[in-house]
């Protein structure tokens, strides 16, 4: 029998969206295994097969997968470059232009 979601919805100060806060209860097995909840596994997207990255941190446990660790070091990153700025581009500009010189 599935145990019941706790679904929760939080505020964070200072932005303006909101970021869902999503629990379950689960119980490790004999052998030391857990099974994920299927809505925390829908929640980040994860899929059968998929391998996960986990790390415990202040006696917490996390769990992604690196493209979801990928999306995110994309995203904090986006906050110090102007909207619709390509390092790509620029760096290959820059090589192009090193390359003439020679």
């Amino acid at each position: 029998m599935p145990l019941p979601v706790e679904v929760e919805t939080e505020q964070h100060q200072g932005t303006e969206s909101k970021q869902a806060r999503i629990e379950a209860h689960a119980v490790i097995g004999e052998k030391g295994r857990l099974v994920i909840p299927l809505h925390i596994r829908q929640a980040m997207g994860f899929e059968a097969g998929d391998e996960v990255e986990m790390y415990v941190q202040d006696h917490e446990v996390h769990f992604s997968t690196r493209w979801n660790r990928l999306q995110r070091a994309q995203e904090r990153a986006q906050r110090f470059f102007a909207l619709g700025r390509s390092l790509a581009e620029e760096l290959i500009a820059e090589r192009r232009a090193d390359a003439q010189s020679e």
